[in-house]
């Protein structure tokens, strides 16, 4: 079985969902018609409209009649993909036959909204054999409405076990003539059933972090040529917390997120980006902190690191370590204690430098990062070297082919871009690779 994507996103940042029907109100498609109008930082990725966990099960009936109504009218000029969510459960033939008259519902052509609905979102699936039911569904509703085969994509909610178990089994099922599993999009962690479905407990009654689950959805995705989100994160006012849960995912492969909040979808949007400006980084003994950029000096103002000058060199103070240390010997750590963070116009330089050498025949070369350091007021200059192959110029191009899978895909984005990089930047980044 081929990795090759089969959708016409590569990344995707903002899973965003809102309620279908809300109890109460005059008009109950509130939550989904403003949705529907988000654009720019503020519109996702993949938006979806919630017709399972997030509206309640009176409601669900008229939350399918939302969606058609709402996507018929603003589907169209929403810049995002489509993905609806509706009603499945692994262990329950009525919430599955439900699900199969929602999908009847939602995707007659008749009624307006299939031709901007890209697919649908499958929550509380099982074991591979249900993954299988549920595409067959979506695969009989195709045949029902002459829509072409495969053209609905499925993402799944992995909020069980057997679910986690079933991401190892899409190698060898996808691409078997008994099913079309080919239409597997999205890989979305639903910590909060998932953490139910294990019976698993922490002291203070909150969700454990599954680092474990966060990496096994990556991996899948990975293998299987999809694209993994992570689940919802709660605190929605902790937007501190919200960007170090996607450094951390980032880290493991997984770029999107869900998104509770348009806020939370700007931070979502934007986090992934290479950043505008590039920074140094200081390890100060007890995590890291960023270096004060002035006219290109690097100042460090902090208690933690003290720098004196002595008769025969220098004395560093890491902490409660202090070391006397030549200027050699100085320079030597405190480029083991830096790191340098590039810029979106550093990865291009860097890549534009290692394609031109690639055509003169050259298969590596070093590239140079140089800073001047002040702590204390002493200025200590270092320099760093690094050798740029073929797998380093690869590894480069992930974030590169993020944005301009933003850029193609999203084009009421494309003045925020220009804004942030400037338009030479966002030229020469789209023209590298």
């Amino acid at each position: 079985m081929s990795t090759q994507r089969r959708h016409d996103r590569e990344f995707v940042r903002t899973f965003f969902t809102s309620p279908t029907a809300v109890e109460g109100e005059d008009d109950s498609a509130k939550m989904i018609r403003s949705a529907a109008q988000l654009r720019g930082m503020q519109a996702p990725d993949v938006w979806v409209p919630d017709n399972e966990d997030a509206t309640a099960p009176s409601m669900r009936d008229e939350g399918a009649d939302n969606i058609v109504e709402v996507v018929s009218e603003h589907g169209a000029d929403f810049p995002g993909e489509i993905h609806p969510r509706i009603v499945w459960h692994r262990d329950s033939p009525g919430t599955r036959y439900r699900c199969f008259q929602h999908l009847l519902q939602i995707a007659d052509p008749e009624k307006g909204a299939i031709e901007h609905i890209d697919g649908f979102v499958i929550p509380e699936v099982g074991g591979i054999d249900d993954w299988k039911k549920a595409d067959e569904f979506i695969t009989i509703v195709e045949n029902e409405y002459g829509l072409e085969e495969g053209s609905l994509a499925m993402s799944v909610i992995v909020e069980s076990a057997a679910a986690e178990l079933a991401m190892g089994d899409l190698r060898e099922e996808m691409g078997k003539p008994d099913n079309n599993l080919e239409r597997l999009f999205l890989l979305v962690d639903g910590e909060v059933d998932y953490t139910k479905d294990m019976r698993a407990m922490t002291p203070t009654g909150g969700l454990p972090p599954w680092a474990e689950l966060r990496h096994n959805t990556s991996r899948g995705a990975s293998a299987a040529g999809l694209i993994a989100v992570d689940g919802p994160y709660d605190d929605i006012r902790d937007v501190e917390g919200y960007n170090e849960r996607m450094e951390d995912n980032r880290a493991k492969g997984m770029i999107g997120i869900w998104s509770l909040t348009p806020g939370q979808v700007v931070e979502a949007n934007k986090a992934p980006l290479p950043p505008e400006t590039g920074r140094w980084l200081l390890d100060t003994g007890d995590g890291t902190t960023e270096l004060e950029s002035e006219d290109g000096t690097q100042f460090y103002d902090g208690e933690r690191i003290g720098l004196d000058e002595t008769e025969t060199g220098y004395s560093l103070r890491v902490g409660g370590d202090e070391r006397d240390l030549g200027e050699d010997e100085l320079r030597e750590e405190l480029l083991d204690m830096t790191e340098y963070v590039p810029s979106m116009d550093d990865i291009v330089d860097s890549m534009e430098e290692f394609e031109a050498a690639k055509e003169a025949g050259t298969g590596a070369i070093s590239m140079t990062q140089s800073a001047t350091i002040v702590i204390d007021g002493i200025e200590i200059d270092i320099s760093k070297d690094r050798m740029w192959d073929e797998a380093t110029y690869q590894a480069a191009m992930t974030p590169v082919s993020l944005f301009q899978d933003v850029y193609e895909n999203r084009p009421d984005q494309r003045e925020a871009l220009a804004e942030l990089y400037g338009e030479n930047v966002v030229e020469r980044a789209m023209n590298v690779g």
